[in-house]
């Protein structure tokens, strides 16, 4: 999967549905946008979406049309992994 931010409105590296990393949020029609319970009141969060083709979009919560990265579930998983292994840990320490 190509990860180039593209701002157009065609892009030659999208995928048969037409999904491509750094479109808009808002052009992933009919996805369920979903956070952590662990979200704070003031919405500054993380959102993930699963694909129809499989892979998995992020967003920010703050600027819900803004653009969406979007990840394999291979890359997905690695991340989930190395979080719930503490790897980032240091990331948030303050």
């Amino acid at each position: 999967m190509d990860h180039d931010v593209y701002d157009g409105d065609v892009y030659d590296g999208a995928d048969a549905s037409g999904v491509y990393n750094g479109m808009a949020a808002t052009r992933l029609d009919g996805v369920a946008w979903q956070k952590s319970r662990h979200s704070n009141s003031q919405g500054s969060c993380v959102e993930f979406a699963r694909l129809p083709g499989g892979e998995v979009a992020v967003r920010n919560s703050r600027f819900p049309d803004g653009p969406a990265l979007v990840y394999t579930r291979a890359e997905i998983e690695a991340m989930l992994l190395g979080v719930k292994d503490g790897e980032f840990d240091h990331l948030v320490v303050g």
